[in-house]
């Protein structure tokens, strides 16, 4: 058995770590000269080793199946995807730039609309929007912020470009496997974290009890913030869970809360009620609160939309944020940076088409075996038509899916999605994969440094998402010293 890179294949498209000549890129060089020396044998003891501390720490997610919901290991690879500090820093700044626009984009929906009535951003879309929530309008919530955390998905193309693939502003998840995966690295190979400098990312539950704290209605005491969570049969339970004791922040569900004749929510204790000031919510807007939204909501608090209106509670991500959160309105991302901050955007899109333009729709009706069809509010890799791969039904399923709701689907190009080397049996083999860094703003902006690194486990697969054959890696972005 061997990891030496001359077992490696040719990268067929941009591999994060290897380059054409099947030399580690500069922020792998220390990572590969260290697997190199440590030899297969006992890296394959350590992957034992992590197998084992997943199972004994119970991080798990839930696969959601008809024969009911399946609590799985964590999958997760030991190989970590390296990225340079340089390379890093424009990410940073890119998706900071992003969140910033629209959030002020999500602002206007909701107040003025100014980016309609000067005709940048069509009613259309607006009107057609399945996220848009009337009970919100007329509301600023604190800060002007909506979406107080975005999970922003990156992918690399052949020619090494890194895309926005889509933002996540509802109730994004995966960062607690981000802060595991980097805990389970650091008892696999302590030696590398004291021989690179590799940039860490643990400082992330203090810097979202800040962003939420900040939203505080009563900035002068210790906040209390609670954790909603809709209860242990969640896919993310897990998440919700583990975030709540980082943060020493409270674990609730709906019926832990009351909201009382004062328009202010209380938390059920032992001792009586308990004012809450922050909710931090990772429970959808339909089922936030059956006052407003959903009444056969069992998950939520009556009347949590008064007391967030009067300014009683800040609720994060705010009700209403996931207008923006839409396939078809992220292709008109760089046009909302451009109009609300005078910029071109850092980060590009990838090219998209929309359905709903006439044209455009023909060219996606002449070209599904080429193109990658999205719905515009589903998630985890459901609903979507990958047209390269797809049999002829399939796609003439999709075609009259289109024709009968244009406004639901968008397209876009089949990108060579970036690999990296993974350890797949005892040798090293190319993956594809994706990046989710996480991005908070309230009264300050953070992104964490790196993110969530998603990779297809299955030979060509190009879906890294957990509950359809997925795993993730620990990402490092490493100071290698260039300027």
């Amino acid at each position: 058995m061997s990891i030496e890179l001359h077992n490696y294949p040719q990268p067929a498209t941009y591999d994060e770590l290897i380059d054409d000549q099947l030399q580690p890129r500069p922020a792998a060089r220390t990572l590969f000269g260290y697997l190199d020396r440590l030899g297969t044998t006992e890296l394959m003891a350590r992957r034992e080793a992590v197998d084992a501390a997943i199972m004994a720490m119970g991080i798990t997610f839930t696969v959601y199946s008809e024969a009911g919901n399946i609590d799985r290991a964590w999958p997760f690879d030991l190989v970590p995807r390296t990225m340079s500090l340089k390379e890093w820093k424009r990410i940073d700044a890119g998706l900071k730039q992003r969140l910033t626009a629209l959030n002020l984009f999500i602002n206007d929906l909701y107040n003025d609309q100014k980016i309609v009535k000067d005709g940048v951003f069509p009613i259309e879309v607006l009107e057609g929007s399945k996220n848009f929530r009337a009970q919100c309008k007329g509301m600023t919530p604190r800060f002007g912020v909506w979406a107080h955390v975005c999970g922003t998905d990156l992918v690399r193309d052949s020619d090494g470009t890194v895309y926005v693939l889509e933002d996540n502003l509802r109730v994004p998840s995966g960062v607690s496997y981000m802060l595991e995966n980097r805990e389970l690295m650091k008892r696999l190979f302590p030696e590398l974290f004291k021989s690179s400098d590799i940039l860490p990312i643990d400082d992330y539950p203090t810097q979202l009890f800040d962003t939420l704290a900040a939203l505080s209605p009563r900035p002068g005491d210790r906040p209390v913030v609670v954790v909603l969570t809709p209860g242990i049969y969640n896919s993310a339970y897990f998440e919700h869970s583990y975030l709540a004791q980082k943060m020493g922040a409270i674990l609730v569900e709906g019926s832990d809360l009351v909201v009382q004749a004062d328009d202010c929510v209380y938390m059920k204790t032992i001792s009586g009620l308990r004012r809450v000031d922050v909710i931090y919510r990772r429970i959808d807007d339909d089922f936030l609160d059956p006052e407003a939204f959903r009444p056969d909501s069992a998950l939520g608090v009556p009347g949590l939309m008064r007391a967030w209106r009067a300014g009683n509670v800040g609720i994060a991500n705010a009700p209403g944020a996931g207008v923006a959160d839409d396939k078809v309105v992220y292709t008109f991302v760089p046009q909302i940076i451009k109009y609300y901050l005078d910029q071109e955007a850092i980060l590009p899109n990838v090219p998209s088409f929309m359905c709903m333009v006439a044209d455009q729709r023909d060219h996606v009706l002449a070209n599904l075996d080429k193109l990658v069809v999205k719905p515009a509010n589903e998630s985890g890799g459901y609903g979507m038509l990958i047209g390269p791969r797809a049999a002829p039904e399939e796609r003439a399923k999709f075609a009259d899916l289109i024709r009968a709701n244009p406004r639901n689907y968008m397209a876009q190009p089949t990108l060579s999605i970036s690999t990296a080397p993974t350890l797949i049996d005892d040798k090293l083999a190319p993956r594809h994969l994706d990046l989710r860094p996480f991005v908070l703003q309230s009264d300050k902006l953070y992104a964490t440094t790196g993110g969530l690194t998603r990779v297809a486990l299955r030979e060509g697969s190009l879906v890294v998402n957990s509950s359809q054959g997925g795993g993730s890696k620990d990402t490092w972005i490493i100071n290698t010293g260039e300027a």
